[in-house]
């Protein structure tokens, strides 16, 4: 797979050496030939041809945090039925309420 863009920036590379020993080029020329014809080419088609991977990636990392919280949530809801079965209502306060109200004085 690595095999065209390897040879894509031993081309560029030979251009840009290629255009600084040239009578007319210069260093930096060369440095921009590099850069915009192998450089920047091969770093675009290489995120391109990522993309899939990458989707694939995160497709399965949002389904494992999914798993993860339905999981999470079974377990507390589990925990809640378990320790509201052990509390016993005596039924002097409603459901839910632990600690009766207080009200001011008038």
């Amino acid at each position: 797979m690595y095999i065209v863009p390897i040879a894509w920036l031993y081309v560029a590379f030979m251009m840009a050496v290629a255009e600084a020993t040239s009578s007319q080029g210069t260093v930096l020329g060369a440095c921009i030939t590099f850069v915009l014809y192998g450089l920047m080419p091969i770093a675009l088609i290489l995120y391109f041809m990522g993309s899939p991977a990458r989707r694939r990636q995160r497709l399965a990392r949002e389904a494992q945090e999914a798993q993860d919280y339905l999981a999470a949530q079974t377990a507390q809801t589990a925990d809640q039925q378990c320790s509201a079965s052990k509390q016993a209502n005596t039924g002097d306060l409603a459901p839910g309420d632990l600690v009766a109200p207080v009200r001011k004085e008038s």
